[in-house]
């Protein structure tokens, strides 16, 4: 008995070095930078928590996307959308100035599917196919009425992109807490959100992400199964940047996984500096959990 207390006491000690080593690396990353950072990490299988900022609520910019291609998707399950149904493009759901993949593939417009709509929404982040998606659900009060029903709590969406491109403050009122954000990807992937096949097409979707390759994937082995969103929201006249974001569900070598959420928030620093701390965090993650 005194041995199996004694190997507890040893393991327990541990992991309390190894935790407090990764807080003091995150903190040297964050050190003296003029930015909210937010943080939530959370192990799947070992139950694994880190949390920095973690309650405070941070404008998710595109991160929302992933919300909303699950309520897409969650109406699919319920017969209401079809992911082979016809969407047409025109000027007035291609509106210029504003990030769109799509509008890009076709300037003239076209009809394409549901599917094709989601796919350039989550992976490429497409600014029009996110409004086409809200527009096809009935507005965000549909995407906030699913996830409030799925338990996810401290989550906010109240503004598409078009009114977010109009007024700055509005990205602050589509808000989640990085407790939230992991949370809700932990449910995502325990398939508590959507049927098997739609969590399958989803998480297939965000596999094939294809944005902010220089912030949580930077540094990672090329490959390894991340799937992912990012949002970004610039910066202002005042040279103020609301988001620089991303989600992640990360799976490990090992075959187990973890959820990531970083977020930088209110930042003066450079687009470079942002990004790089969203990257030399997740590498320092990454290391805990290969250690």
């Amino acid at each position: 008995m005194k041995k199996i207390t004694l190997l507890f006491l040893l393991i327990s000690a541990f992991v309390f070095a190894q935790k407090s080593s990764l807080e003091t690396q995150i903190n040297t990353i964050i050190k003296n930078k003029k930015a909210t950072v937010g943080i939530s990490v959370l192990g799947f299988e070992n139950g694994f928590t880190y949390n920095k900022n973690a309650d405070k609520k941070l404008p998710m910019q595109s991160v929302f996307k992933f919300h909303i291609a699950a309520a897409v998707l969650d109406y699919a399950d319920k017969g209401k959308l079809s992911l082979d149904q016809k969407v047409t493009l025109n000027q007035s759901n291609l509106h210029e100035n504003t990030w769109s993949p799509l509008r890009e593939k076709y300037p003239n417009g076209g009809i394409v599917s549901l599917s094709e709509i989601i796919e350039y929404t989550v992976a490429k982040s497409d600014n029009n196919g996110c409004d086409i998606l809200l527009k096809l659900l009935g507005g965000t009060q549909v995407v906030q009425k699913f996830m409030n029903a799925k338990g996810v709590k401290n989550f906010q969406i109240k503004y598409n992109e078009e009114a977010m491109h109009k007024d700055w403050n509005a990205q602050y009122e589509n808000y989640t807490t990085m407790n939230s954000a992991v949370d809700v990807l932990k449910k995502f992937y325990d398939g508590k959100l959507l049927s098997k096949k739609s969590t399958d097409y989803l998480m297939k979707v965000m596999l094939s992400t294809s944005t902010g390759i220089n912030k949580l994937i930077e540094q990672l082995p090329k490959d390894m199964p991340i799937a992912r969103k990012t949002g970004s929201s610039g910066k202002n006249n005042a040279g103020l940047t609301g988001a620089e974001n991303e989600i992640a569900i990360i799976t490990l070598p090992n075959g187990k996984h973890y959820a990531i959420a970083v977020f930088v928030s209110n930042s003066t620093e450079t687009a470079e500096v942002n990004c790089r701390m969203i990257s030399d965090i997740s590498k320092t993650v990454w290391d805990y959990f290969n250690k």
